[in-house]
């Protein structure tokens, strides 16, 4: 269904160029003379990348209709992740290009948000926190406290981060999946 330029907003997912973009923001702007436009920033779901484009009011923008499916990570072979679908439990494979640095975070078992247009992934969105578990790190002194430093440390999906002082190996930690931070422990 093509959308006039009102019906852009946020949330709106659209195609362009043949790729698919979920609109992030928007401006309408009527100039005191010429024709009205939207000025649009909207990110490509495969890629991850922004981008601002401008729509004229006589154009007839395409909308892409995404599906947005609850998964569950089962495991990865070789480059190919697979994942099961929780509402009909078939299993879904999705290549590791659209998995990108989510990789880091994902453990057994994870709920994960799958998104697909007409039947291909477009990408994954990972919960903001997940608890994992220490798996390797130097041991903690007695003393140190948590604004004392930080220190690497392993975590169970193979992935090091940097945690305080005082975390030692088998301790649960919550941690933030966007930007790769520890929170806090966990209970």
């Amino acid at each position: 269904m093509a959308l006039s330029i009102n019906e852009i907003k946020s949330g709106v997912t659209v195609l362009v160029d043949g790729d698919v973009y979920m609109v992030i923001e928007t401006q309408h702007v009527k100039p005191g003379k010429g024709a009205a436009f939207v000025r649009a920033k909207m990110r490509d779901l495969k890629r991850g990348n922004i981008q601002e484009k401008t729509f004229r009011g006589d154009e007839k923008i395409e909308e892409a209709y995404v599906e947005e499916r609850k998964l569950q990570y089962s495991y990865v072979s070789g480059e190919m992740y697979h994942f099961m679908d929780q509402e009909n439990f078939e299993e879904v494979t999705i290549s590791q290009d659209y998995i990108g640095d989510n990789k880091k975070f994902l453990k057994d078992n994870l709920e994960v948000l799958g998104y697909f247009y007409k039947n291909d992934t477009l990408n994954i969105n990972l919960p903001n926190f997940i608890e994992v578990i220490i798996t390797h790190t130097e041991p903690g002194i007695k003393g140190d406290t948590a604004k004392s430093g930080t220190k690497p440390a392993q975590i169970e999906t193979g992935a090091t981060i940097q945690v305080p002082l005082f975390i030692n190996t088998g301790d649960k930690i919550k941690v933030d999946t966007r930007t790769g931070a520890y929170v806090e422990r966990a209970a």
